[in-house]
């Protein structure tokens, strides 16, 4: 396997790349008008080339040589430059890491100077969109799922915890919705890079929170003969939220390679939420359990009064 030594990207389609043409050592150069990741084949650019030529100096570095016409008025280019593997003329994609990623700049054409990108700025915007999220489909949201179905069981809580789990929901929902702005942000400035599994389980968690959102203002009485039907809806669409919230947030952390004690920190966090709904799950049971034994039949067959049961 030969090494591709030089690419440079000029424009958002303008690829440039010297690579081996044979035995020998040669390199040759071609041109490239790609769309999003895929290189396609060779063919012309966005730009006028001539004297495109390529050659392999005493230290082993391979230099590019030819010219490009610009549109009038340029007076500054985006550039990235990378290498990467080569075999039998098929040039491979270059590595992932930090010095690769960050392997771009601006050239000033009327000065010649060259200023560095960095990267910094889509990095924070990545750690908000990841924060935000978490916050708000990975605790705020489960919170609320704990406070409804263990809470209710306690008449002294009632009706706190309506409130208190309306509280927690709107909140996450509304942190939920600026971390998916900040995600569909993050997308419009990365053309090219989809992480499809990752959005898609995001858009459904939006449009399903989206949807629950609506469905309190449709909210039967309790006493409705639909009540019972509303209930199976907003519990099963509200869980389905939580754990496709818990299982994108872990797959962000993978794109963005967190480091483990984000991982570890976030495990904690929900793992404290699943013992405490554990812990939850006994006491109330018991205490339901205690009131059927205690209350009068007529009590216990009526459909529509919960105060003695679990919520589902």
């Amino acid at each position: 396997m030969s090494v591709m030594r030089v690419l440079a990207l000029l424009a958002a389609a303008a690829l440039v790349v010297a690579s081996p043409t044979g035995g020998g050592g040669a390199y040759g150069v071609q041109t490239f008008d790609i769309q999003g990741t895929s290189l396609g084949s060779p063919g012309r650019i966005a730009y006028k080339t001539s004297d495109l030529a390529a050659e392999v100096g005493a230290d082993g570095r391979v230099q590019m040589f030819g010219k490009l016409a610009l549109q009038n008025g340029t007076g500054e280019v985006n550039q990235v430059w990378q290498v990467g593997p080569a075999s039998s003329g098929s040039i491979g994609i270059h590595a992932m890491a930090a010095a690769n990623m960050g392997a771009k700049g601006k050239l000033n054409l009327v000065t010649g100077a060259t200023t560095a990108v960095s990267g910094g700025s889509i990095l924070r915007k990545k750690n908000t969109h990841g924060i935000l999220n978490a916050v708000s489909w990975g605790i705020l949201l489960p919170m609320g799922a704990i406070v409804a179905r263990y809470l209710k069981t306690f008449k002294s809580a009632d009706p706190a915890w309506f409130y208190l789990h309306v509280a927690c929901q709107l909140i996450g929902y509304a942190v939920g919705v600026s971390g998916w702005a900040t995600g569909i942000h993050l997308g419009n400035l990365s053309k090219g890079i989809t992480y499809s599994l990752h959005r898609n389980i995001g858009i459904a968690v939006f449009a399903l929170g989206t949807v629950q959102i609506f469905a309190l203002f449709l909210r039967p009485k309790k006493d409705h003969k639909l009540r019972v039907y509303w209930n199976v809806y907003h519990h099963s669409v509200g869980y389905t939220i939580i754990i496709l919230g818990i299982v994108n947030i872990f797959k962000g952390m993978s794109i963005l390679d967190v480091a483990q004690k984000w991982k570890t920190g976030y495990i904690i966090a929900i793992g404290i939420l699943g013992g405490i709904a554990m812990v939850l799950e006994v006491i109330t049971w018991g205490i339901v359990l205690k009131r059927r034994k205690t209350e009068d039949k007529a009590y216990n067959g009526s459909a529509n009064n919960n105060n003695g049961h679990l919520p589902m």
